[in-house]
């Protein structure tokens, strides 16, 4: 075999192989962005929230790309303060959290517009909001 015939083959191998490798990558962080996509967002009833500041956590999904904590401070009944103290979403440097954390606040509610080209991240601080005040609500 020529050494142009051998070059030849060991690229289409190598070329196959990182494919395959893509496939599964891909495969990967598709199942991890429905889940994100799923995220309900609907356990907390802001017209029932006793004062005090409230931890919560958001595992990430299946993944753990998106794991992240914050805490929130209810006030008078009304949440008037989130903090995001940990992440592991290599885009929570930013500051983008506090955008959306602003209007939680401003609408009282977790139903509100996610960060353009940041939903999936933006679905995960909600996630971790709520379970912050799941244990918030008044029965």
């Amino acid at each position: 075999m020529s050494g142009w015939a051998i070059a030849l083959v060991v690229v289409g191998v190598l070329v196959g192989a990182g494919a395959a490798a893509g496939g599964i990558g891909w495969s990967r962080l598709m199942k991890e962005h429905k889940e994100a996509r799923s995220l309900p967002l609907n356990a907390v009833d802001f017209g029932k929230l006793k004062d005090g500041t409230y931890h919560g956590a958001y595992e990430g999904g299946m993944y753990k790309w998106r794991a992240n904590e914050c805490d929130v401070t209810v006030t008078n009944g009304q949440v008037t303060d989130i903090q995001l103290v940990g992440s592991q979403d290599p885009g929570s440097k930013n500051t983008q959290h506090k955008e959306l954390y602003n209007r939680v606040i401003k609408a009282q509610s977790l139903q509100v517009d996610t960060i353009t080209s940041a939903t999936l991240t933006s679905k995960a601080w909600l996630q971790a909001v709520e379970n912050a005040l799941i244990p918030a609500q008044r029965q």
